[in-house]
């Protein structure tokens, strides 16, 4: 699901990078029970925790990831994975407000990650700053010029701003780098049928 961000002057445990490989494959529940069994001898290491809560996060067990997210910045709320994993656990069950907050403080502490600024960007959009929300995932989209995922959240963005042009232009690239991307396809549909309804009631008036 998300990035970790790993700071480089501590040592990783051997079992918190055998947890992130399985996550990297998809073996969620594998990494999770690695991630606990660090948790029996060290109840302080925060990356089991954030560890935890992105397996869950990809599960979409949210409350399960909060639990182990909220644990994690208990023990460091400078946490810049945590704060953008909780965030994104937020973004996923609406709560705007909070997910703001916490990605805010994520950016702070790793600025300029086109992942953190995705989510930040989305999120702000919802909490009802679309002005801002657009401007952070262009930004998002200038550091990560051919991430599917920013441009298909983009494109929503342009989609819900009634932008046909801009939207279509950025699924279209999307479907460049990603031809079966699925979430591409349907949302130019999309873009194709509202640019159509949107003509016929120009024509109307």
């Amino acid at each position: 699901m998300g990035d970790s961000y790993k700071s480089s002057d501590t040592a990783v445990h051997p079992l918190i990078e055998e947890a992130d490989k399985k996550k990297n494959e998809g073996k969620h529940l594998e990494a999770i029970r690695l991630c606990e069994k660090i948790l029996t001898s060290d109840l302080k290491c925060v990356e089991a925790y954030e560890e935890i809560g992105d397996n869950y996060l990809s599960l979409r067990q949210y409350d399960k990831s909060e639990k182990a997210l909220k644990q994690a910045l208990k023990i460091n709320k400078q946490s810049a994975n945590a704060n953008y994993l909780l965030g994104f656990v937020y973004s996923c069950t609406g709560q705007w407000k909070e997910s703001v907050e916490l990605l805010e403080h994520a950016d702070k502490a790793y600025p300029n990650h086109p992942e953190i600024l995705r989510c930040l960007g989305w999120s702000m959009y919802h909490s009802g700053q679309n002005k801002r929300g657009v401007i952070i995932l262009e930004r998002s989209l200038f550091l990560a010029p051919n991430d599917p995922l920013i441009l298909n959240d983009i494109g929503v963005l342009y989609l819900n701003e009634k932008d046909f042009d801009r939207a279509a232009l950025l699924f279209k690239k999307t479907l460049q780098i990603e031809p079966d991307n699925q979430k591409a396809k349907e949302c130019l549909n999309a873009v194709r049928f509202f640019q159509r309804e949107y003509e016929k009631l120009k024509h109307k008036k």
